[in-house]
This record gives structure tokens, sequence and C-alpha cells, in this order.
């Protein structure tokens, strides 16, 4: 049943947008259909081509030399955070989410009996912090790739820093994980497919918008949610040094990406991005329908067809996963793919309302922290 949905799923992309189908539809099998997300390791072979520069001359925007010098002074280390902080996640008293933003909350199936409300909670929490655990994992191996593909010596140097920040991130949210929250899920299919689909491809700039721009853009606007209601001292400190990061990696993806879509490329490969990018919103979004949740816990007492309409009506929730979309709207109009041919389908996933926030180039870290 769920393969032949994912399957259906697979279809309405072809019918939005063959081309981009096309592209997408390799780590769609993959994922969608095959499962591949589901092992514990996996191998994907990438395909874009390795950029050297003898001259050491192409420096780029100067805007990446910047970055690069507030990287490094902007460098923490993960052992420094309050680890041997006590970590309850059934204490109602310090809620790492408000028992509000858990799926199904307030719902006529929702439990009564207060400890399985708080096992629901604690996966909820823990299927949030595995796929930003998974997430992180994506960036640290397409940081490396950007490194490698970018056309501009400075913002090699930039993307190196990445790296290091990326492989902490790693180590920061495992560690949560696996030692407080004690739960671990597997990648969501929809982030399994995106991911892949970077890694796979061969084109740098993609790679770009993939990560800097779209998943990364949503990171922020996740942490940003999370660190705003969290109770929880260790997981708002780690949320805090994260962000500062993820402020100067989306920041990277702006500076690179905005000349080039608005100045160097052709008006049909801009419309290509465009519909990328429209596509990769429609799966990031669809990452947080909580599946993983309504099977463990739900399935008896609500169908998979009324849980998404559930999940796409019920107030709380939407805006919960609207406003994840704060940081990736305006960043999308500031590299010049949010057109008025595209606004209209992106207003329709209400989010639009978003466009004229500040993009990352216009960002501190102190700013997204209030």
């Amino acid at each position: 049943m769920e393969i032949t949905q994912n399957i259906s799923a697979i279809g309405n992309m072809v019918l939005r947008n063959p081309k981009v189908a096309a592209e997408l539809f390799p780590s769609a099998i993959a994922g969608y259909v095959l499962q591949h997300g589901h092992n514990n390791t996996l191998d994907v072979v990438s395909g874009h081509a390795v950029h050297y520069d003898w001259t050491y001359s192409n420096f780029g925007n100067p805007e990446f030399k910047t970055l690069y010098r507030r990287a490094y002074k902007g460098q923490w280390d993960a052992e420094d955070l309050p680890w041997h902080t006590n970590v309850d996640p059934f204490n109602p008293n310090i809620a790492i989410i408000p028992e509000r933003l858990v799926p199904g909350f307030g719902e006529k199936f929702y439990p009564k009996d207060l400890r399985e409300r708080q096992k629901i909670q604690h996966s909820a929490i823990s299927f949030l912090l595995s796929q930003f655990l998974h997430g992180e994992q994506g960036a640290l191996y397409i940081a490396g790739e950007t490194v490698e593909a970018s056309p501009w010596f400075d913002a090699k140097l930039y993307g190196s820093t990445q790296v290091v920040d990326e492989g902490r991130h790693v180590e920061v949210f495992a560690r949560y994980l696996q030692q407080k929250l004690e739960k671990l899920y597997h990648v969501n299919d929809n982030l399994f497919v995106i991911l892949r689909s970077i890694t796979a491809g061969s084109d740098w700039d993609l790679k770009f918008l993939g990560m800097q721009i779209m998943i990364e853009g949503l990171a922020l606007g996740a942490f940003g949610t999370l660190y705003k209601f969290t109770e929880e001292p260790l997981l708002k400190q780690l949320l805090k040094q994260v962000i500062s990061d993820e402020a100067r990696h989306v920041h990277y993806g702006v500076v690179a990406l905005r000349d080039y879509f608005t100045k160097e490329i052709s008006e049909a490969k801009r419309r290509e991005r465009e519909d990328w990018a429209y596509e990769v919103a429609i799966m990031l979004r669809n990452r947080f329908h909580f599946l993983e949740i309504h099977e463990e816990f739900y399935g008896q007492s609500i169908n998979r067809k009324d849980w998404l309409h559930l999940l796409e009506t019920s107030e709380m929730m939407s805006e919960f996963r609207k406003q994840l979309f704060t940081r990736m709207i305006p960043n999308l109009k500031a590299i010049g793919l949010l057109s008025d041919r595209i606004r209209p389908k992106y207003a329709q996933l209400g989010i639009l309302k978003y466009e004229n926030e500040r993009s990352a180039d216009h960002l501190t870290a102190d700013d997204l922290l209030k």
C-alpha cells in the first residue's frame, strides 16, 4: 500500500513538471519505491566535475573572503556545550517542545493518558532531530562537493570551513539523540530523495541551490522555530551555536547564486532552476507530514489519507510547517527564482507571505535568534 502511494507521488511530480521529474526520477525510485533511505549504509555515485584553478586568481565575489574570515572567528568546540545537563524527555515541566506542537494534539484520538502523551511527544522531537541530523550529514558531504565544484577560489576556501561546521553539527545532533533522547529515526523518504539527487547530480549550481538555499534555508527556519519554543537548556544552547553557523552557510549560497541566476544563465535555464526549486520545496514540506509518527501511534485511529488532510488543515501544524519556510522564500527571491510565473504556486502552498522577509545576505545570527 505504501509503495503504491509513493509511486503515485512520483506520478504527480511528473505531471507538474516532466523535465524536473526526469532529473529527480532516479532518486525518487531509489527513495520512494526501493526505500534505500532505510538502509543503514548506502553508496551514492556523484557525477560532478572537480574544478581546479592553478592560477589562484579567480576569487569571485569579495563577500566570499569576508565569510571565510567570519567563519574562522566563529568556530566553536562541541565539547564546550553543557553535556552534563540532565535531559528528561518525559518531564512536562521542562518541555523539549510544547505539547501543542505535537502532531495529533487536540484531536479526538489523541490519548488522555499522560504517559502515552509523553511517549508521543518524545517520539515527535526525536523524529524532528533525527531529520535535522540526516540533513546535516547530507550537508557535510555536499559541502565537500561544492569545494570541488565551485569555480571561484575564495568560495572554495569558505566552503572548507563549512565542511568543518557540518561535521560539528553531525556530532552534536547525533550525541543529543543517542545520549539524551535515546531514539533515532531513519531518514525521511522525501529528504533522502533530495539528498541523493543533489549528491548524484553533476551541475555545481544545483548543489548550491539544493543545499545552501533549499535544505539549509529550511533548516534555519526549523532551528529558529525550535529555538524559540524549546525550554530544554542543552538543546537551546546547541541550536544557538548551530544557527550561528547556518546563517553563514545560507549567506554563502545567496552570494554564489545571486549574480549567476540573474545575469549569467539563459532565461530558459533559469526557469528550469525555478521549477526544480519548487519541486524540492514541496518535498521538503512533505518531509514534515510526520508519517512515521502516524504509523507508530495513530495508524489504528486514523488512516493515512485523513492524517495528511489533518496535517494540511490543522491550524497549529500547518502554521508550524509554514514557519519552516520563513528563510527559504526570501532567499529564492534574492537569487532570482521567485518570478511572477512561479509565485502563484508558492502562494498555493501558503508560504509566499514570507517573500519580503530579509534574505540571508542581510541577516546576522543575532537576527535569527530574536
